[in-house]
């Protein structure tokens, strides 16, 4: 692409900081990428961690996405049954080059109804949902279905920005983005799925976020209903 490509990521509170800033910090270098971050409004938005990110353009002054990106985080439950949230994502959508997401953004992208029938990744523990909105869960960091490219749960965001990076700007462009960014990823534990964690470890973590879990999965129901009443 020799235009300015639009590159946006939606900003809601309680998001997964990392889920946006990390394919955004890659993105950002992409030769004639402009990034954008949409909310309703302007106003700061407060993250997981506790900081704001303070959008760049409200739903309403945001231009027409060349690659719409849906970051996750606690506060998607709210975001699946907002109608101004999936209004915007379905109007950018219908023309975007690509959509995409990271960890369970997916989860707000299947509420839009824009995952039926797709492949998608997805943080593991909320994966499963992903059938109440016609959408397949494969267990992997990228999963690329057509014109939609999604990254798993939270740091796979990282890898998922550098196969982006390659379809816009081309292979050579991606791997001197990931020379100049040293990323070199050497995790000190070997523990960073399920399977290599192990049941006893997986349990620890589900006990820590059941309780949100519990809080979210109300609105995954109505946001799957209304969809299906949509069809």
């Amino acid at each position: 692409m020799s235009t300015q490509i639009n590159i946006g990521f939606l900003l809601f509170p309680g998001l997964t900081q990392l889920d946006l800033t990390g394919p955004a910090q890659v993105l950002s270098r992409v030769p004639n990428a402009k990034i954008h971050l949409a909310w309703k409004n302007t106003d700061p938005v407060i993250t997981d961690v506790g900081f704001c990110i303070t959008p760049t353009t409200s739903f309403a002054d945001c231009p027409q996405l060349d690659v719409l990106c849906v970051p996750g985080g606690f506060g998607i439950g709210d975001q699946m049954i907002d109608q101004d949230t999936l209004k915007f994502l379905r109007d950018q959508g219908s023309k975007a080059k690509y959509i995409t997401s990271v960890c369970n953004g997916s989860l707000i992208l299947g509420a839009a109804g824009l995952l039926k029938g797709r492949k998608s990744a997805c943080h593991w523990i909320w994966k499963k949902y992903l059938a109440k909105f016609g959408a397949e869960a494969v267990d992997a960091r990228v999963v690329r279905d057509g014109n939609h490219i999604s990254g798993g749960g939270v740091t796979a965001g990282i890898d998922f920005a550098y196969v982006l990076a390659a379809e816009l700007a081309g292979e050579e462009t991606a791997k001197m983005l990931q020379l100049g960014l040293e990323y070199d990823p050497q995790p000190p534990y070997d523990c960073g799925t399920p399977d290599k964690a192990g049941l006893a470890l997986v349990d620890k973590v589900m006990a820590l976020q059941i309780e949100r879990i519990k809080k979210i999965e109300p609105n995954i129901e109505k946001a799957s209903s209304s969809l299906l009443n949509r069809s």
